[in-house]
């Protein structure tokens, strides 16, 4: 059972040029507030700082069972990637209007955090507006089918 929440915001907001896989650093409260599902993608975003790409505006709920030792719900968190990938996502950066966003987090086979995050492009209202209709257009076609 993989357990993932997605960015919905991200796919509406932005277009997705690229997409990696990611580890993150966390606590332990952090990772059992993971599983109950307890996170919010809300002005989240990458940075990529001396090399180090990381995750900032994430936030995690403080886990229920947490004693004085459990987590601050917002701060910076440090995405594991390879170097040849870091350095390919800086490449890219260097392109106007090109940014990172966190995209999915989920728990994969061995039990392991991962967030797959995208190189994105930011849409314009109309391509906005584009999305929505052609998402009613979906809905309408799936009720005519039923």
């Amino acid at each position: 059972m993989t357990k993932e929440m997605n960015n919905r915001q991200a796919y509406f907001n932005y277009f997705i040029e690229d997409k990696y896989v990611a580890g993150i650093v966390l606590l332990g409260t952090e990772v059992k507030s993971i599983r109950e599902g307890k996170v919010s993608f809300n002005d989240a975003f990458c940075l990529l700082v001396d090399g180090q790409l990381w995750l900032r505006g994430f936030y995690i709920a403080e886990y229920s069972h947490g004693t004085v030792n459990n987590h601050i719900a917002v701060h910076d968190r440090k995405l594991l990637l390879q170097k040849r990938e870091i350095k390919k996502l800086q490449n890219k950066l260097k392109d106007k209007g090109l940014t990172i966003v966190p995209l999915k987090v989920y728990l994969n086979e061995k039990n392991l955090v991962k967030v797959e995050i995208g190189l994105a492009k930011g849409k314009k209202l109309h391509d906005k507006r584009d999305t929505i209709k052609q998402r009613d257009a979906e809905r309408e076609l799936k009720r005519f089918v039923k």
